[in-house]
């Protein structure tokens, strides 16, 4: 089933999320439905934030960017993350133009370290501890900081966000037109 993405300016995606139970009701429906949800708006990564939902879980799939020139060496990485922690960040700090399901039609450079090493549990409630890099390592981060109720624009420096406020204002009034369902904080 595809869920609404939570739009930008909805208090939900400024909140820190809670961990998940490893009983937690239809998780594996959830997953599906994440699934789902980001591959019709087009996404590789999506957080259960970003579909109303508190709670310390993220997907990615990188699978489609491989396809690009951009990325020819990237090696693609579909995978589910619940309860993830971060444990190292490592490398040179790389600058990358950034996007997000729920901040649509703004598009920005975001600096972050080039490799991380993650803990997680996977869908069957399996611990895992990896190590990713360049662009997969760039979308955890990402995704991660959407769990702790932080925003790509949050990472951007203050002149940029003065910039960006009127186009932010008009994306939690709806005033913006995407090919996949999203709910608006202030859509009257």
């Amino acid at each position: 089933m595809i869920l609404p993405i939570i739009a930008y300016g909805t208090p939900i995606l400024k909140k820190k999320a809670q961990p998940v139970p490893s009983d937690y009701p239809g998780l594996g429906e959830l997953v599906e439905n994440m699934f789902e949800t980001m591959y019709q708006a087009q996404g590789i990564g999506l957080a259960a934030p970003q579909i109303d939902l508190s709670i310390r879980l993220f997907i990615m799939d990188t699978e489609q960017l491989k396809e690009s020139e951009e990325h020819d060496d990237l090696v693609p990485v579909k995978k589910v993350f619940i309860n993830p922690e971060i444990v190292d960040r490592m490398g040179e700090e790389c600058r990358y133009n950034e996007g997000c399901l729920s901040i649509p039609t703004i598009r920005e450079d975001v600096i972050r370290p080039e490799k991380i090493v993650i803990e997680y549990y996977d869908e069957a409630f399996e611990k895992h501890e990896d190590t990713f890099d360049g662009l997969n390592a760039r979308v955890i981060q990402h995704e991660f900081d959407h769990l702790n109720g932080v925003l790509f624009t949050d990472h951007l420096k203050p002149l940029k966000k003065r910039l960006l406020k009127k186009k932010l204002e008009a994306i939690a009034k709806g005033e913006v037109k995407m090919d996949y369902k999203m709910k608006f904080p202030l859509r009257k």
